[in-house]
């Protein structure tokens, strides 16, 4: 019992660093490429920015409140166990915000455009590889960031849209108040800054796609070798990973011996090979790369399971068979 109560201890200490240098990185990149420059996104983040922009308010201030607000709400449809690393996140996001703010600001107030003037694309393309990689790095890690987050998983709890979809039109609602607001100048600026924020989702959702596939990207192990139960035993022990053992029988040779069976993440594969090579220099193995790997030491198996259903016929207690069109 306390093996398995420290390693959930580990695991916890584990998922909270990864999250706060994830949202160390989100503010670096919120605060000193997209900030100055009066580029919008979605969330918010993105409400947080547009309220700074128009009145001058803290952008911190502003993104606590709505974050405060939020959770409110989302505490009594979603529970305590789910907003415990939202609420951190909310805190270290707030604080980050305000001490990258104070390191870039000028003696008078403003806000050092890095990459000087006329750089508004380039700092745009710069601060959504920041967001996007550190969004995957808090997801990856079990956390939120909050905002939005807490509206799609309301919404998500008691109607059929995905996760996705409520955020997208959240993002696109947010992105398209900007033309509405006097401040950001003409009508053809206006325009320009919701064309701005839209490049935003894109090249953000992009990144964050791409860092987490390459994050969660799996392989399989298939390990031909004399000495397989000394290498099972010592992957089984030193990763603490699953084998499976296959049968097989070579039919150049005609003998018989033993597969090994492994999935693992692609980060794992140099450890993996370093004990292959130490126990049995001459082993054949093949590695190859799968979609996804779905249960228990990965990914979680997302899908709608529909409501028991009576399938025999009553009368006669038979199966009813069901056409293509009933399915």
């Amino acid at each position: 019992m306390s093996i398995f109560k420290n390693k959930n201890i580990e695991r916890e200490v584990k998922d909270y660093f990864f999250i706060t240098l994830g949202l160390i990185l989100f503010s670096f990149g919120w605060t000193v490429f997209l900030l100055p420059y009066q580029i919008v996104t979605g969330g918010v983040t993105g409400v947080a920015a547009i309220i700074f922009y128009a009145t001058g308010v803290e952008i911190e201030i502003s993104y606590f409140i709505i974050n405060a607000l939020l959770l409110i709400v989302g505490l009594k449809i979603l529970g305590w166990r789910f907003l415990m690393k939202t609420i951190y996140a909310i805190f270290m996001i707030s604080f980050f915000l305000w001490l990258f703010q104070e390191l870039v600001k000028t003696p008078d107030g403003e806000i050092v455009k890095i990459l000087g003037e006329g750089q508004d694309f380039m700092s745009l393309l710069i601060g959504c590889t920041f967001t996007g990689s550190s969004l995957a790095i808090v997801f990856y890690n079990n956390g939120s960031t909050g905002g939005t987050d807490i509206i799609a998983a309301s919404v998500n709890k008691y109607y059929n849209f995905s996760l996705g979809q409520v955020l997208i039109m959240v993002d696109l609602f947010i992105i398209g108040s900007c033309f509405f607001i006097p401040q950001f100048g003409d009508g053809i600026d206006r325009i320009h800054k919701v064309a701005f924020g839209l490049c935003t989702m894109v090249v953000e959702n992009f990144v964050l796609d791409y860092v987490n596939n390459a994050m969660r990207q799996s392989v399989q192990f298939m390990i031909f070798s004399k000495k397989h139960e000394e290498i099972a035993y010592a992957i089984g022990t030193e990763m603490d990973h699953g084998v499976t053992i296959l049968d097989g029988h070579g039919w150049y040779t005609g003998q018989d011996m033993k597969v090994l069976c492994i999935l693992a993440r692609r980060r794992e594969m140099p450890q993996m090979f370093r004990i292959i090579k130490s126990i049995d220099p001459n082993a054949f193995v093949s590695v190859g790369s799968v979609i996804g790997v779905f249960g228990e030491g990965f990914d979680p198996i997302k899908a709608r399971v529909p409501k028991k259903v009576n399938h025999t016929d009553n009368t006669t207690n038979k199966p009813i068979r069901r056409t293509n069109e009933e399915e």
